[in-house]
């Protein structure tokens, strides 16, 4: 499931303090209600992993973003002058 978060991120990267928040609140939420794991101290931990696979893929839209940005300002009329 691990990479369902990677995916998620790259999706919603673009809201990516939206997307992290929706993703450490969500993922415990939906292991909870799924009856994988019961509420205990481990949830927070869950909580933190699927922040950090969400900020994985959110760091590669960002990225991929930052390139396509400087690409265009490389390419634009204005910075030949």
């Amino acid at each position: 499931m691990i990479p369902t978060l990677i995916l998620f991120g790259l999706l919603l990267g673009r809201w990516w303090r939206s997307s992290l928040i929706a993703a450490g609140l969500g993922w415990p939420i939906l292991l909870v209600t799924s009856d994988v794991m019961s509420v205990e101290p481990g949830l927070l931990g869950a909580s933190g992993l699927a922040m950090a696979n969400t900020g994985v893929g959110v760091l590669i839209h960002q990225g991929i973003l930052l390139m396509v940005r400087t690409r265009r300002r490389s390419r634009s009329p204005d910075s030949n002058a």
